[in-house]
């Protein structure tokens, strides 16, 4: 049986609706949005003693069912279709003695003026609204006046609608110009049972007075989980608002359909601030064996360990669903500017949500387990804040890792889910005669975290890598002595206090374009000038630049350097390098770099890189100025670290470098300076390839 129109114009016609109400009989059409699923806005916006118009009724039931559930009695309902009107004339003439339907057009109504308190529409403007023709929206305006026309001031229209963006967009330009308050709620409908994979939306404009002049306009949207509306500030962000709901209602759609062969990312946000609270992965395993009870899981990561591999990247996150043994796991990340209770209460706030995401197949009522490392959220202290002219915002917050083990951490929240700089921190030991504060055996309190800086420990794999590159300095003996260091790029200052301390008479000089920099190093990661250390706040271009075309500037700054290194960040995220900004491994700088290098010294340089063909162009303009290049991939990072000479007379093969790095590690394990046992030099350089 053929009931829908030839062409959209159609749903305006008089003759197609008689003409579809015949054909279907006495069987009640609801567009979509059926009466349990509208009842908690209706009876937000009904009393029960207004008088309540609804256009475009068809044979739906909501009139009915609002009459009989006591929402209110006074309805009048009317259609074009005068099949359809003697169709529900005889439904409710005697059951419903106060309700009425009319034939009537609702863009030419009989009624006088201000006659209701709620003009009901559900669905008949997405049916009037077909396009953005002019006729089509001619109509449409004509539709909007009558009803404004028909309402008391204080009245409300309430629209029921899938909310395609232009129809409405055309109903929020519409009313607030002329002075409404314009609110859209979310229906929450039946996961199982829905009709329509798009959410249902109601639009409610309250009718005010216009006043003359610009008043401001009042835009609200109230998503389906809370009753408190939330403010927008145009009608662009309001549709956009909307579009966010019906793109997450979609994915759920498809999620409850298939199983994904990427994974799906989303942001869950806080609903006062409208930030993102959680940040959400949905990773498929198809190689687990499906069961009743390995379907489906939920892993909330300790709070600062997002960054990790494990928990950061695809792969890692791959591999946690297989390890974990669930089809479908949903990992689970928190955010730094929001605060949690704990996981019973991070359950508890999710477990509505997260259902929506569960795989075809899963048992209604199935225990979804919730999964964690150590069985808690972890522990993230944010010390500091601010915002820099060149980095923008960043945060230095304390984490806590395995085991016992605390981090302190440097973060740009342009990047936020990439560690910029990291340092271990130590317990603080009491000064010699300060007394140990005695512990109160009643009321045991949680281990104080550590706050001193533990400057033996190297973090990052990149700065192991490029410590253990400087046994490629010349002569017998693999330890350096008097050597002049240059670093481009202080972060945290890891990297050269590392060098300072353990290099007993290396001096140390430190390029830092960023004095925002400078500062974070000192007050939160222990850094501190000296005589073998100093920064120059510059830019890394210039200063080199500079050396190159002078030769020496002064007394303390060497005409050339045993070891230069690169670890400088890109501020550019559209390149597909972020570290280092594409003009440092330029041909022309990268001989400037050269000229400052001493003829047996090594250029070391962290480079960051996953545009393949930009990596290999990186690599063959190093081979055209440096003969002699090595490589050390960093294991589970992007990170690959280069070791470049400008002489190939020295080359030496990876079995003699690991010598020389574990000679270079015994030097430098000096009596009175720890060690951190966790890492040996030579292990950096086994991986080593000469290109």
């Amino acid at each position: 049986m053929e009931l829908l129109p030839r062409s959209p114009g159609e749903f305006g016609s008089a003759r197609y609706w008689d003409r579809f109400f015949r054909q279907r009989g006495q069987r009640p059409f609801e567009w979509y949005g059926t009466f349990p699923e509208l009842c908690p806005v209706l009876h937000k916006y009904v009393r029960p003693r207004d008088k309540v118009l609804v256009v475009g009724c068809g044979n739906s039931e909501l009139s009915e069912q609002m009459y009989d559930m006591g929402v209110c009695e006074d309805i009048v309902n009317i259609d074009l279709s005068d099949a359809v009107i003697r169709q529900m004339q005889e439904r409710s003439g005697s059951k419903r003695p106060k309700m009425s339907y009319l034939v009537m057009d609702m863009l030419q109504m009989d009624f006088p003026d201000a006659h209701f308190q709620v003009v009901l529409d559900k669905g008949t403007l997405d049916a009037i609204l077909t396009d953005e023709e002019d006729a089509t929206l001619a109509k449409v305006d004509k539709m909007f006046a009558e009803i404004s026309r028909v309402l008391q001031v204080g009245g409300r229209y309430l629209c029921v609608s899938l909310a395609q963006a232009h129809v409405l967009k055309k109903a929020v330009e519409y009313f607030s110009k002329e002075g409404w308050v314009v609110r859209v709620h979310q229906v929450a409908g039946s996961r199982d049972k829905q009709q329509f994979v798009l959410p249902v939306f109601v639009y409610v404009m309250t009718k005010f007075r216009k006043i003359p002049g610009s008043a401001p306009q009042i835009l609200e949207i109230c998503p389906e989980e809370q009753d408190k509306p939330m403010r927008v500030e145009s009608a662009e962000r309001l549709v956009a608002a909307v579009k966010d709901r019906q793109h997450y209602a979609l994915l759920c759609s498809q999620l409850s359909k298939t199983l994904c062969g990427e994974q799906v990312s989303l942001d869950l946000c806080d609903k006062e601030s409208g930030r993102p609270r959680y940040t959400l992965h949905v990773v498929d395993s198809p190689s687990v064996k499906p069961s009743r009870d390995n379907r489906f899981a939920i892993f909330i990561i300790p709070q600062g360990r997002e960054t990790e591999w494990l928990f950061g990247t695809e792969e890692g996150r791959r591999q946690l669903a297989t390890s974990a043994g669930f089809g479908r796991l949903v990992t689970v990340a928190l955010h730094r500017e929001q605060h949690y209770e704990g996981m019973a209460g991070i359950q508890a706030e999710l477990s509505g949500k997260v259902m929506e995401l569960a795989p075809p197949g899963l048992p209604a009522r199935q225990q979804v387990p919730f999964l964690s490392v150590g069985g808690d959220i972890g522990e993230r202290t944010v010390q500091h804040c601010d915002t820099s002219p060149l980095s923008g915002e960043y945060v230095v917050e304390d984490v806590k890792g395995d085991g016992s083990c605390y981090f302190r951490r440097l973060i740009f929240l342009r990047n936020r889910n990439v560690v910029q700089s990291e340092a271990r921190l130590l317990a603080s030991v009491p000064l010699p005669g300060q007394k140990k504060r005695r512990k109160d055996k009643k009321k045991p309190s949680p281990a104080e975290p550590p706050t001193a800086i533990d400057k033996s420990y190297l973090c990052c794999e990149h700065h192991k890598a490029m410590v253990a590159g400087l046994c490629l300095l010349g002569g017998p003996n693999p330890l350096p002595g008097d050597k002049a260091v240059l670093v481009v790029g202080l972060g945290g200052g890891s990297l050269p206090l590392f060098i300072h301390d353990y290099f007993s008479r290396a001096h140390v000089a430190v390029v830092e374009i960023d004095p925002s920099m400078l500062e974070v190093a000192t007050c939160w990661f222990g850094f501190s000038q000296g005589d073998r250390m100093q920064v120059h706040v510059s830019d890394g271009l210039d200063y080199v630049a500079k050396l190159a075309a002078e030769g020496t500037v002064s007394q303390n700054i060497p005409a050339q350097y045993d070891a230069i290194m690169f670890d400088v960040d890109s501020k550019d995220l559209t390149v597909g390098m972020s570290c280092p900004p594409p003009a440092f491994v330029e041909k022309p700088f990268l001989q400037k770099v050269k000229t400052i290098l001493k003829p047996e010294g090594v250029f070391v340089l962290n480079l960051v890189c996953r545009d393949i063909q930009l990596k290999d162009s990186v690599l063959a303009t190093l081979r055209e100025v440096f003969p002699l290049l090595y490589t050390r991939h960093i294991e589970g990072e992007v990170n690959e670290i280069l070791f470049c000479q400008p002489s190939s007379e020295g080359q030496r093969d990876p079995a003699e470098l690991g010598a020389r790095a574990q000679a270079l590690e015994q030097d430098l394990r000096q009596p009175g300076l720890p060690w951190d046992s966790s890492y040996t030099l030579a292990d950096m350089l086994q991986a080593v390839k000469i290109l």
